[in-house]
This record gives structure tokens, C-alpha cells and sequence, in this order.
């Protein structure tokens, strides 16, 4: 590697090219990056101002790149200063171009010959700089000056025709910004494909992240330490496929998004979405042996398809995608690496249409049914993240019922008799998914579908606080008491093309009035349409009359006892678990010791209704979703294993020890000892943060 400071305009003058590789992200510089650098190149014309630093230039000097006529030179890093920098030359040219003095004149030729072309080359040879692949035709028009058409870069665009305009409305002449130009510097850092590594020099440089997204850094990982044959091959084949497919504009957080669904499929664990790359070298560097590079890629490509499907809703068949729009009002992206999983299955012909079908309608109805059961949903990207993995695939959507049965506290999937009790008194006018929950009830058996967004929620019993005397009387004395409890469950709501008419009038207008309860198409109003009063057992009624449909539309799921037993037996004598109580650790779990035990465990229980309890041989385990903290009984005192790291422990009193890589029993890379009662404020604190740690599920 060699690094020296010198002139940008100097260093673009070589008769090189520097070429853009395919695997490096498009250009993407806006007009706040444009505006920065054009503030420095005013500031810079100065005479009293000798310099500006605009960043370095990273590119392999020798190698593969060694062919063409003219040397080329690829660039690993700044290519987004070396692009802006040309359409400004490009910009100030055309204006320099426009005028009838001489030296304006030889300014341009010099600005052409010297930093846009290689004068004397022909062909692609003849520019500087080399463009990727949906950059390339945008910027070689714009200098050749052939003018931009409709499917032009956007960015290379947008800027140029801002620096066009920023040199015509200047304050200062073109000549005094190319002054600035000419004192613009850079660190040339040229490296030998040799002996440099350009992968992990591109790395260091952008080790912030604030550069480069992850999804950046993937492709230049794949890409990078190719042959360019093999890079172009890869690229064209199954990465601009899927750029194309993303969308260009949304493209950086959706691919994000999607490797980290992928690794969660593949891995069983989830990365943060800040750390997606280093999850995606740590997979791939354990795969070597098993899948080449280009294998990997291919297995990307494929499960990309079938995550835009899910994230655009371009499924072929109407019905899948219905449903998987059902699923995405929902709003639950968690599902996903269970989703893509299946989806392969189905394609792959694993999983026939119908059990797909029932997979999709199980998914939404779990997901919908704990919403209304306000189960805390901090717990689903877990479930679905290993979900896949409990699927016998020889009875494939049996298994997945069972699997889903089987959950229990945070993770389980309400029954009816749960869901009905939730259902008929959940406040349902301000759940986020109420037109969503209306749509499903009102269309729900009937082929003509109603579009719920073009109707209002009505309040048969009104929302107004000063009931009229005619509803305070149709409700009886406690009509108070009776509007707070039920003005917003689902058997006092339903849905008008009348909102406004119907107001707070009395239930018999409302019945029979033009709009009213009594000829309107909607379903949810046709049993209104033959009551003549309204009061809380109508409402309690029509609560459960339409619970009965609710629980239709997202069914429970139906697995034969049999079935389930059998499931059951196979899973424990997979587990070949013995049962334990407390007897087995008595040899310390006895006097003050045991006192203190039942203190602790007391106080550890009643932190949340769904902690429960597991004696281990060699601990006591306390456990939601999984272990969060575990009692080893010792002989003078009790080590509690948090399942939490020591960084992200707050322990203002320092009683915690870092056991991370040494071997204690429990689980967690954090212990502390309880020794006496006057410790257990201070125990429990921490105990609490490991509780919310493995609840909260992170990113």
C-alpha cells in the first residue's frame, strides 16, 4: 500500500481510468453532500485559504485491472467524491462552453482533456471515469453532453442540474470556482492485488457504518475477492436481478432487512440490524467446505423472490396474496423467516397449495388472537425464528399446528374460550388493527367484498359524555356505567356511509332514517335492523353473536388428540428429561440458606405472571420465553446466573462478576452471590433487567 496527499485535479489528470466495480452500491450522493462540497470549493477560492482536505481515493493500482490501453485503476473507496467532483467539471465546462471569452474557452478544453477524457483513447478508454453498471449510461451522456433521458440515474440527475444552476447564479465568476477546484486535496492510496487485502482495507475505512449500509457491505464481500469475470457473471445473474426487484429507492433497508431474516432462517438465531454484515461473514465463513460463494448467492437470490412477494404482495394466485396481505395489515415482519421457510417448501413442492394456505391462515390468526389478548408480542421474532425448525415435514401442516400448541405464557396461541372472553370486551375503536378486524368480520363468507375504507366506525350508543334523556332512559339508570364499559367494544361498534347523519340520534332513527341500521348493506348491521331497543344486554348480545364469526375467522387450530398425543410422547422421549424437585438440592438448600432461597424465589415469581419454575440437577431455573436467571445452591450462598451480558448489566453497586468463558452452572454470562436478605433489593434489580433483556427479544 502506498499513501501520499496530493491534488485531486493532479491526480485526475494521469492518463488513467478509474473504474467503478460492479459490486460498489450506485451513486448516491444527495444535494446535502453537493452543497457541503460546494461551500468548501467558495471557501477555498480564497486567496488567503491554501488547501482543502475532501477525504482519500482508494483504489488497486496493479493486477487484474492491468489490460486495457489505458491503466485502469479500481476504485475500493471514494467513488461517490470522484463522481460528484466530475459532474461539477461537467457542469462548469458547459458554462465556461457558453462563453465568448478565450480563456473561459481554454478552461473547458483543459477540464475535457484533463479530468472527463483521455483525449487520444476511443471507446469506453476514452473516459476517466467508469460508472457501474445503472450509472454508466446517465454520466458518459451527460458529458458527451447528449442530454439525459427518462430512465436516467436520478441522483447524477438531480445533482448535476444543481451544480448547472449553482454556477449560472453565482456570486462569483466560473473562473474563481475552478481556482477552488484546483485546490482541492485528497490522500492517494494506491494498493497491490498482490499483496493488499482490499477487502479488509475496505472495511477499516468504512468500519463506522455511517458510509456504507449492510447491505452495501454484503454485496462488495461476495463481490470483491472475485475474478472480474466471475464478479460480472455473479452480479448480472443474481444481484442486479435482485436490486431490480427491491427497488432501487428502497432497497438499502428492505435487503437489510431481508439478510436478517435469512440468517435467522439459516442460523436459528437473530442478528441486530446494525450487525448484519459481520452475521453474514460469520455464516458464510462457517459454511466454507459445504457452499461456494456463488452457491450462497444463488440461495439468497432464491429467497429474495419469496420475500418480496411477501413484502410487495406480488404473489400470482389472488388467494395467497390476500392473505398475505391479511398478514401484512398485521404489521408483523417477526413472521417472516418462518414465512420464507415455508414459502421455499412450497415452491420446492414440498408443501402443497392447500397446506401452505392453512399455514398462511394459522400465522395470521395466532398473531391476531394474541393481539386481542394483549400477550406482549416481544416474544413472536423468537417463536419465529426457530419455528421452521420444529416442523416434521412428512406431516407437515400437523406439525406446525402441534408446534404452535405446544407454546405456552408469552408464546402461546389463545384458545377459544380465551380469545371469546377477550373478544367481547377488548376496545376495539382504538386498536390499531380495527379496519382491519372490521374488514375480516364484514367480508367474512360473502363473494361482493366490501372496501371497509370507504366507511366510518359508528357508535350505535354514542360517544357523546352528555347522553341525551332519550338514550340516558333506553339505557336505565346506570346508562353512565353502561356507556364507559361498552362504547368502544365490538358490540356497540359497526360501520355507515352515515356517520355524520346518524350522530347521536336515537337507536329508532337511527334504525329506520335514510342510511339507517334497517336498509343498510353492510352485514354487521342486519341483525340491528330487527331490534327495536338498545341497552346493555342487546350490546352483550350482539358481543357474542358476532364472537361466534370472529372465532370462524381466525380459527384455532384443529389437530386431532391423537395426533397431538402422539407429538407429545415423541418430544419427551426425545428429551429423555428427568423430573427433579427441590429434595435433590437439599445437601445445601437447607436452614438459613433455604430460608433465604424461599425469599429470593418468592421475590422472582411475583416480578411477572408468566415466570415459571424448573428445578435442574445442577440449578434451579426461572424462565418466559427462555431461562433469564438460575439459582446454583452452594454452601454458604446462592449464585444466581443472569442471562444477560456484563456490558449491559447495570450495576451501580458492583456485586456483579463477568463469568463469560468460565464454566459455572446456569445460564449467563453474569453472576452474582446472595448470601444474606439484605441483599435481595439489590439482587432483584439486576435479576429484573435480565428478566426484560430475554422478554424483549432486541433486534
Amino acid at each position: 500500500m502506498k499513501a501520499v496527499e496530493t491534488n485531486l485535479l493532479k491526480f485526475l489528470q494521469k492518463p488513467t481510468q478509474f473504474v467503478i466495480p460492479i459490486y460498489q452500491r450506485p451513486y448516491s450522493w444527495t444535494i446535502k453532500q453537493c452543497e457541503q462540497l460546494w461551500k468548501d470549493i467558495l471557501r477555498v477560492q480564497e486567496p488567503t485559504v491554501s488547501g482543502h482536505f475532501v477525504g482519500s481515493i482508494v483504489y488497486i493500482e496493479k493486477g487484474l485491472y492491468q489490460v486495457a490501453s489505458v491503466p485502469q485503476l479500481l476504485v475500493i473507496d471514494g467513488q461517490q467524491r470522484l463522481t460528484t467532483i466530475s459532474l461539477l467539471l461537467t457542469a462548469l465546462s458547459k458554462t465556461l462552453r457558453e462563453s465568448e471569452i478565450p480563456e473561459h474557452q481554454s478552461i473547458a478544453t483543459k477540464i475535457e482533456n484533463y479530468y472527463l477524457f483521455n483525449g487520444q483513447e476511443e471507446g469506453e478508454d476514452r473516459y476517466k471515469l467508469l460508472l457501474t453498471q445503472t450509472d454508466k449510461e446517465s454520466f458518459t451522456r451527460l458529458i458527451e453532453r447528449k442530454g439525459l433521458l427518462d430512465k436516467s440515474s436520478i441522483r447524477i440527475a438531480e445533482n448535476y442540474n444543481w451544480f448547472e444552476n449553482k454556477i449560472k447564479t453565482a456570486n462569483i465568476s466560473a473562473t474563481a470556482i475552478y481556482q477552488g477546484l484546483q485546490k482541492l486535496l485528497i490522500v492517494d492510496i494506491s494498493l497491490d492485488h498482490q499483496h493488499d487485502n482490499p477487502q479488509l482495507i475496505f472495511e477499516s475505512l468504512n468500519s463506522t457504518g455511517l458510509d456504507l449500509s449492510q447491505a452495501d457491505l454484503i454485496r462488495n464481500f461476495v463481490l470483491m475477492s472475485l475474478p472480474k469475470e466471475e464478479q460480472d457473471n455473479l452480479y448480472r445473474q443474481y444481484w442486479y436481478p435482485m436490486e431490480q426487484g427491491f427497488g432501487n429507492t428502497e432497497y438499502t433497508d428492505l435487503f437489510d432487512n431481508f439478510m436478517r431474516d435469512y440468517l435467522t432462517l439459516k442460523t436459528g438465531l437473530i442478528p441486530n440490524i446494525k450487525e448484519v454484515y459481520g452475521s453474514f461473514k460469520n455464516y458464510v465463513q462457517k459454511d466454507t467446505g459445504r457452499k461456494t460463494i456463488q452457491e450462497v448467492v444463488a440461495d439468497i437470490f432464491m429467497y429474495s423472490k419469496y420475500f418480496i412477494k411477501l413484502s410487495f404482495l406480488k404473489e400470482e394466485d389472488k388467494e395467497i396474496n390476500n392473505i398475505l396481505g391479511d398478514i401484512d395489515s398485521l404489521k408483523v415482519d417477526v413472521s417472516y423467516p418462518f414465512l420464507l421457510s415455508v414459502y421455499h417448501d412450497f415452491y420446492s413442492n414440498v408443501l402443497s397449495r392447500e397446506g401452505f394456505v392453512e399455514i398462511l391462515k394459522m400465522v395470521e390468526s395466532y398473531v391476531f388472537r394474541r393481539s386481542i389478548c394483549g400477550i406482549p408480542t416481544n416474544s413472536l421474532n423468537k417463536t419465529f425464528a426457530i419455528l421452521s425448525r420444529e416442523i416434521d415435514k412428512q406431516n407437515y401442516v400437523d406439525s406446525v399446528k402441534v408446534a404452535l400448541l405446544n407454546k405456552d405464557s408469552y408464546q402461546r396461541f389463545p384458545d377459544n374460550e380465551e380469545f371469546r372472553r377477550e373478544f367481547v370486551i377488548k376496545d376495539i375503536y382504538n386498536l390499531r388493527n380495527r379496519n382491519y378486524l372490521l374488514r375480516k368480520l364484514e367480508n367474512h363468507d360473502r363473494k361482493e367484498i366490501v372496501s371497509v375504507e370507504s366507511y366510518t366506525i359508528e357508535h350505535i350508543l354514542p360517544q357523546n359524555e352528555n347522553l341525551s334523556e332519550a338514550w340516558q332512559k333506553e339505557l336505565g339508570d346506570n346508562w353512565k356505567l353502561i356507556q364507559d364499559q361498552y362504547l368502544h367494544t365490538i358490540g356497540n361498534l359497526t360501520l355507515t356511509g352515515y356517520n355524520s347523519e346518524l350522530s347521536d340520534k336515537k337507536f329508532l332513527e337511527k334504525r329506520d332514517m335514510k342510511g339507517g341500521f334497517a336498509n343498510s348493506p353492510i352485514m354487521l348491521n342486519r341483525s340491528l335492523a330487527e331490534l327495536d331497543h338498545w341497552d346493555e344486554q342487546e350490546i352483550k348480545k350482539r358481543a357474542q353473536n358476532i364472537t361466534k364469526v370472529a372465532i370462524n375467522v381466525w380459527s384455532f387450530p384443529d389437530v386431532a388428540t391423537e395426533v397431538l398425543q402422539k407429538y407429545k410422547k415423541e418430544k419427551k422421549e426425545n428429551k429423555r428429561e428427568r423430573v427433579y424437585n427441590l429434595e435433590v438440592h437439599s445437601e445445601y438448600l437447607q436452614g438459613p440458606l433455604l430460608d433465604l432461597f424461599y425469599e429470593i424465589r418468592k421475590e422472582i415469581l411475583n416480578l411477572d405472571s408468566s415466570v415459571r419454575e424448573e428445578v435442574k440437577r445442577r440449578y434451579i431455573a426461572y424462565k418466559t420465553t427462555t431461562n433469564f436467571v438460575d439459582i446454583v445452591p452452594q454452601r454458604q450462598c446462592l449464585a444466581l446466573s443472569l442471562n444477560i451480558t456484563f456490558a449491559e448489566i447495570n450495576d451501580p453497586k458492583g456485586i456483579c462478576r463477568d463469568v463469560t468463558g468460565v464454566g459455572t452452572w446456569g445460564n449467563g454470562d453474569v453472576q452474582v452471590k446472595l448470601s444474606s436478605s439484605e441483599q435481595i433489593e439489590d439482587v432483584i434489580s439486576l435479576v429484573r433487567q435480565a428478566l426484560e433483556k430475554n422478554q424483549g427479544g432486541g433486534e
